[in-house]
């Protein structure tokens, strides 16, 4: 009883950076459940269906707003979804424990945690320098998109991280005459997919999911979006932003070298 307070207490502390911040719940959760000692591939396995479900509502809120670009959403998805499934289907036929491949999921953690940091660090910018750019789609968009989603694909898989902060850096730069508020719900509305059909396959192929710890999550931490969304109008969110892209990195950096 006492684990299960700790687990919504930990909810409800992630909850809070995303309604402040609006920093991915991936690049939070995991390495927050890997600290409580939860084993690398349960923590990325329930957190990537503990993203898609948090993720849902601001879907459907973006698909009501018709703030969602579905071909560009649907390019991404072309590349991600086949990789995610095909990254699944790697682990379980080549590795007959989950033991046997923590290091590709540690390092992968690693990775797209410093990646994830670099570009909170450098989103403000990004987002700045749009209106100066070609209101035209750079050539070959379309295509890079697809690579972008395949490399999303395997990498959220394999980390549950990467599917916010990352996605939306990429359609930010191949993408500049979207507003943002489009490249938000375009990007949502990709990660819920991708987020599930990876979670699910963790699940169902992998069994890295643990129920019991979803549930608490979920918790603790939706009422607390919910509040830190209110909260974040009082309080400075680039400097929350930073102090949490310097952890990320610090963390990554950290899941990389061990």
């Amino acid at each position: 009883m006492i684990e299960l307070l700790y687990f919504i207490c930990a909810g409800a502390i992630v909850g809070l950076a995303i309604g402040l911040t609006g920093v991915g719940g991936g690049s939070l959760m995991t390495p927050f459940l890997i600290l409580f000692g939860i084993p690398y591939h349960v923590a990325i396995g329930t957190d990537l269906l503990y993203a898609a479900l948090t993720k849902a509502g601001g879907m459907v809120t973006h698909a009501r707003q018709k703030t969602i670009e579905w071909r560009i959403m649907g390019l991404l998805a072309l590349g991600s979804i086949p990789a995610s499934l095909l990254t699944t289907h790697f682990l379980s036929r080549v590795f007959t424990d989950s033991s046997d491949y923590q290091s590709i999921l540690t390092h992968s953690l690693g990775i797209m945690l410093v990646l994830t940091s670099i570009v909170i660090i450098f989103r403000g910018r990004l987002s700045a320098d749009a209106p100066q750019k070609t209101l035209k789609p750079k050539k070959y968009s379309d295509i890079i998109v697809v690579f972008a989603g395949l490399f999303l694909g395997i990498f959220v898989t394999l980390s549950s991280v990467g599917a916010g902060a990352f996605g939306a850096a990429v359609l930010m730069l191949l993408y500049p005459y979207l507003k943002t508020v489009k490249i938000i719900g375009t990007d949502i509305a990709h990660a819920v997919p991708l987020t599930l059909i990876a979670g699910l396959g963790h699940f169902f192929v992998l069994g890295n999911v643990d129920l019991v710890l979803l549930g608490s999550l979920l918790i603790g931490s939706l009422p607390a979006i919910h509040f830190g969304t209110k909260l974040a109008k009082r309080i400075p969110s680039d400097l929350l932003q930073t102090l949490i892209a310097l952890i990320l990195l610090g963390l990554g950096t950290n899941f990389i070298v061990s």
